[in-house]
């Protein structure tokens, strides 16, 4: 090791799902929305004024943010937004987690909290999920430095009601509880009603997921005015300029076209109802997922050969190599087409 290397941070990287270079493939393996983005989407970036690139975007994205706020009924001082959620809570954590005392959040869950910890150097304890994958409320009832759980969970789809919420932030009035809330518009119950009852919750959503832009990298935090602005000052003395100007015109079209929203999140939920259905008739078990993903697992099949035969066929699913969930795949829910060609493989498989 040479003398300089011994100041490198060292961190454990965060592992994405991979992504195939073959255009050829289904690709069922990054929970991305399997339809395209809202027609008035489409529409603004053909009619994009390409002479603004030379120009800086506004440093506090306000069309963006005016409308989040006008969608959810909340004031503009109550929106923060940032290159994807990831950015958001990656923001979030180097803002309200400077305690001595652990974060807390499952063994079983979003693996991106863990290296935002190490990489901040943030304590954190990561209290197990019962044997069905549930988050056990009593886990949290105890001296930290913050709480952050996804709802629904990820990987597992699991979630909890809002009655569980108010339970966790009533416990924890002294610190900042995180609901990322990435997959709620396919199930799940948003905290955001919450949010002027709790000055201490955070809401975290993204447009990946339910709006089809994953590609785009728009995430948004919802809470008091005082966290917002606490994460406002750290943004703006990290870089001010993270939302590109295209990120924002189009983020607010998206946004706007709640019909299609709509129409698109029921298509993607009777898809993964559909797709329970067919995975009962093969053999697998798994939870009740109110994600856009199902967390499945085979008492006959091991999940990493299952895995690498799908992979052959061309069909990308996620596999985690981890305690207790490595016999687990999780299958994002693509098109109808998509899915029968992912059941149909696996019957395939069955008979080989």
């Amino acid at each position: 090791m040479r003398a300089w290397e011994q100041y490198f941070r060292q961190v454990e990287p965060y592992t994405p799902g991979e992504q195939p270079k073959d255009t050829g493939v289904i690709k069922l393996n990054t929970n991305e929305n399997p339809y395209p983005p809202a027609p008035a989407v489409e529409k603004a970036m053909q009619n994009m004024d390409f002479s603004k690139f030379r120009l800086y975007p506004d440093p506090k994205a306000e069309a963006l943010v005016e409308a989040i706020a006008a969608y959810y009924q909340l004031s503009k001082d109550q929106v923060f937004v940032g290159v994807g959620s990831d950015d958001v809570i990656g923001m979030s954590f180097l803002t309200f987690f400077n305690s001595d005392k652990p974060i807390l959040f499952p063994d079983i869950t979003y693996s991106f909290y863990d290296v935002w910890a190490d990489l901040f150097k943030i304590p954190y304890e990561r209290p197990v999920l019962d044997q069905t994958f549930q988050i056990c409320l009593e886990d949290y009832k105890k001296e930290n430095g913050g709480v952050i759980f996804p709802n629904p969970n990820a990987p597992t789809g699991e979630a909890v009601d809002l009655e569980f919420i108010k339970k966790v932030l009533d416990y924890n009035q002294d610190v900042v509880v995180i609901i990322d809330e990435a997959y709620v518009d396919f199930g799940a119950k948003s905290a955001v009603e919450l949010i002027n009852q709790y000055e201490n919750l955070l809401v975290v959503q993204t447009f990946s997921k339910s709006r089809a832009m994953a590609g785009m990298r728009i995430g948004y935090a919802m809470g008091d005015k005082r966290l917002i602005q606490a994460l406002n000052d750290v943004k703006y003395s990290y870089n001010s300029y993270t939302m590109n100007m295209p990120a924002i015109e189009l983020g607010v079209k998206a946004i706007e076209d709640k019909e299609y929203f709509r129409e698109i999140t029921e298509k993607i939920i009777d898809i993964r109802e559909y797709s329970k259905e067919e995975f009962k008739k093969l053999g697998f078990v798994f939870g009740d997922s109110m994600a856009n993903f199902i967390f499945v697992t085979h008492k006959e099949y091991q999940a990493e050969e299952l895995f690498e035969y799908l992979k052959s066929k061309k069909i990308y699913v996620r596999h985690f190599k981890q305690p207790r969930i490595q016999n687990y795949l999780r299958v994002t829910i693509g098109t109808k087409e998509q899915m029968d060609a992912l059941f149909a493989a696996l019957k395939n498989y069955q008979r080989a």
